[in-house]
């Protein structure tokens, strides 16, 4: 038993490992990292001083894509001898002095004692500039500069660290090369015009699943699934013991062809087609993982908590009055085809149907207008923008943001609610 659990413990951290760091595997990035690794390469190997800014939106594999090209250059010996990165991110070093003493530090220059950085912010970077200005262009390091939110660095004052960087980029002295990654398309306008023009103006685009028309099949998110989870036969890899691995493996190859299992990464697949999406769904079930082995209801439990609508519970929270003022902006939605609406309409409707069931209670005006501004402070009602013209708020037009199907799963999902409003609810143009 406890070389069971013991053996669950290895699964675990080797598996979310495996999760939190990427695979080694690039479907769509081919170019775009060859084009990255060659500009290093040239700037180790042949003495180029280079700049790139790399850009793409979150999740579209920039970081990987920079990890796995550093990774290849500091396993190569020569080339970790012969060069040094100094890695540096815009949301930690938020200031050009924070980013000095980082690179400082990185480089192991000679004022740095127990990591911290002696003299003037001026003093350390002409210190700095000295140090990489001062090698031969053939037999200097190297020094690769990675920049993590680019854009970020460009609100630092004067871009002071930004233009010495280029600006030395641009000499035939100590090989450097500056590689930006960035969220931001517009970046290159952020640059001051001193910056820009010191800039090669190189820039490399990654969009998030654009061309990998096999990432949209079934099969190739369980091929997916099978390279995260399956556990590796050399024992190097992984040490746990023999039989817990392949009881593992034997368990897993099961739930891959298993038909519940299948629909539900279809299931998924209609949800989201991305690897990041993939990655986090298994992370979260193995962060609930205490038993030996997967199963279908694990999976299951954690799509019902992704498929989980939160506006659906918000509108089941609304006390009756104000799911009733929901209802009759869906009925006059249906009615007007998505026009804009205002308080007076809502309030007639409501008005309507609440004369026409005796059962319901009588509710003054100002409970009502009440009711409506707090669906419009749940952000459940947008206001339109009446260009300028000051307006009543009772003739302030709105625009409901919950879909019909919305409001009728929470009306569904509701306890206690009143039957002449469900079928109010459920009825049409009324």
């Amino acid at each position: 038993m406890k070389s069971e659990i013991k053996g669950l413990k290895e699964i675990r951290l080797f598996i979310k490992n495996r999760l939190s760091n990427y695979d080694g595997t690039f479907v769509k990035e081919f170019s775009q990292r060859n084009l990255v690794f060659d500009l290093i390469v040239r700037t180790i190997q042949s003495g180029e001083s280079n700049s790139v800014i790399l850009i793409g939106p979150r999740g579209s594999g920039k970081t990987i894509l920079i990890n796995d090209v550093l990774s290849n250059i500091q396993n190569n010996l020569k080339f970790s001898k012969d060069s040094i990165i100094v890695q540096l991110n815009g949301l930690i070093h938020t200031d050009d002095r924070l980013a000095l003493k980082s690179i400082t530090f990185q480089m192991n220059l000679d004022n740095v004692v127990d990591g911290k950085v002696f003299g003037s912010f001026a003093e350390n970077l002409a210190f700095l500039l000295a140090c990489l200005r001062t090698g031969e262009k053939h037999t200097s390091k190297s020094v690769i500069f990675i920049l993590d939110n680019f854009d970020l660095f460009c609100a630092h004052h004067n871009q002071t660290l930004l233009y010495n960087l280029f600006d030395v980029s641009q000499s035939a002295q100590a090989p450097i090369c500056i590689v930006g990654v960035t969220c931001r398309l517009d970046v290159i306008e952020l640059l001051e015009k001193r910056v820009k023009s010191r800039f090669s103006h190189r820039q490399i685009f990654l969009f998030p699943d654009s061309d990998v028309q096999e990432d949209y099949t079934l099969e190739c998110k369980i091929k997916q699934i099978e390279g995260y989870l399956m556990l590796p036969e050399v024992k190097s890899e992984i040490n746990i013991n023999n039989n817990i691995r392949k009881n593992w493996n034997s368990h897993l190859d099961s739930l891959l062809g298993d038909k519940k299992f299948r629909n539900i990464i279809q299931r998924l697949v209609d949800i989201d087609i991305s690897r990041i999406a993939l990655k986090n769904f298994l992370t979260n079930i193995f962060f609930h993982l205490d038993q030996e082995k997967l199963t279908v209801e694990m999976f299951q439990l954690e799509l019902d908590k992704l498929e989980k609508d939160d506006i659906v519970q918000v509108l089941q929270d609304l006390n009756v009055l104000e799911l009733c003022l929901i209802i009759a902006m869906k009925h006059h939605d249906e009615i007007y085809d998505n026009q804009p609406m205002n308080f007076e309409m809502i309030l007639t409707r409501y008005m309507k149907f609440a004369n026409s069931n005796s059962n319901t209670q009588t509710v003054q005006r100002p409970v009502i207008m009440k009711a409506f501004e707090h669906i419009q402070n749940l952000e459940l009602i947008s206001m339109i923008s009446s260009s300028g013209t000051r307006i009543q708020k009772e003739y302030q037009f709105f625009k409901l943001l919950v879909l019909p199907r919305q409001i009728s799963e929470a009306v569904k999902k509701s306890v206690g609610l009143p039957t002449e409003v469900v079928q109010w609810a459920n009825s049409s143009f009324t």
